[in-house]
């Protein structure tokens, strides 16, 4: 394990990490990617429903932070800067792939694909490894709400956010933000979320395999 990670664990807080990084110890930035990636990646994939997008949005998201650090000015917490770095970038993914998937359907005059023909229904090896079948099953559920309630639930639910981090990162007000969480766990209970017993924090787990590979890309590219 390199040296930098031994500090995940320690008193060290975002800020610390970001000034070392600044002042040149840029082998530091890898703590707040092993911080961050689990909390990314859920909101990546919570706005596209793509894990290999959700996997290029973070990658995305560290290059472009790593970049402006300097930028970072503590208004907010470090890790709401972050994050909404990556959610304006799986915003803007999701728009052009939708875009996309309209001009292709008009050119082939009715006879287009919808945006589930993209993504692969195949589980990976990953989920197929999944802690808990009712874990696997409650990722189903919360992927199958409508986009404002399933990212509104992941940040609330699954990531523990509080009702103004989330407003702050989606740009919308706390009444709707409550409205929306309260709208989805309606859904998610006619559902099964109730009846699988899953705990929120169990679900879209990032696994070790992609950490390691996100870190390694992300290096690769701020070297380059």
């Amino acid at each position: 394990m390199p040296a930098a990670l031994n500090l995940i664990n320690t008193e060290l807080s975002d800020e610390q990490v970001v000034e070392r990084v600044l002042e040149g110890d840029t082998a530091l930035f890898e703590i707040i990617m092993r911080r961050y990636n689990q909390c990314l990646y859920r909101v990546a994939l919570a706005i596209t429903r793509n894990e290999g997008e959700a996997e290029d949005i973070m990658q995305e998201t560290y290059v472009r932070a790593y970049q402006h650090l300097r930028q970072f000015a503590g208004k907010a917490a470090f890790s709401t800067w972050l994050t909404r770095i990556a959610v304006h970038e799986s915003i803007a993914r999701r728009n052009r792939q939708q875009r996309l998937v309209e001009h292709a359907n008009n050119d082939v005059n009715g006879e287009g694909f919808a945006m589930d023909n993209i993504e692969s229904g195949r589980p990976s090896p990953e989920d197929r490894v999944s802690s808990t079948e009712a874990a696997r099953l409650l990722e189903q559920a919360v992927q199958s709400l409508p986009e404002m309630y399933r990212t509104i639930f992941v940040m609330r639910d699954v990531e523990e956010l509080s009702t103004a981090e989330t407003a702050d990162l989606l740009e919308v007000t706390e009444e709707n933000v409550k409205t929306r969480l309260h709208r989805a766990r309606a859904m998610l209970r006619r559902d099964l979320y109730q009846r699988a017993g899953a705990t929120s924090t169990a679900a879209f787990q990032f696994h070790a395999s992609r950490c390691d590979r996100v870190v390694k890309a992300v290096f690769e590219r701020i070297a380059g």
